[in-house]
């Protein structure tokens, strides 16, 4: 196994500091497991895809607006 320097906040330290019990090594492996694994399967998605880039960030844009709506009420 590598190594790698994570770099945080002061806060965030902080925080990680009274949670002594955790191995947050462990935990930075885990988020950046299904990071990669969601980027992945959007790129195999992205792959397969008829629709332009400039036609999905329009559709992103649009699903955007629509949820922001939905959740301001």
């Amino acid at each position: 196994m590598v190594s790698i320097t994570l770099a945080v906040p002061a806060e965030i330290k902080q925080d990680m500091d009274s949670f002594p019990e955790i191995n947050w090594s462990a935990v930075a492996r885990e988020a950046i497991t299904r990071k990669i694994e969601m980027l992945k399967k959007f790129q195999e998605f992205s792959r397969k895809s008829e629709i332009t880039e400039a036609e999905a960030m329009q559709l992103g844009k649009q699903v955007s607006a629509k949820t922001m709506k939905k959740h301001k009420g």
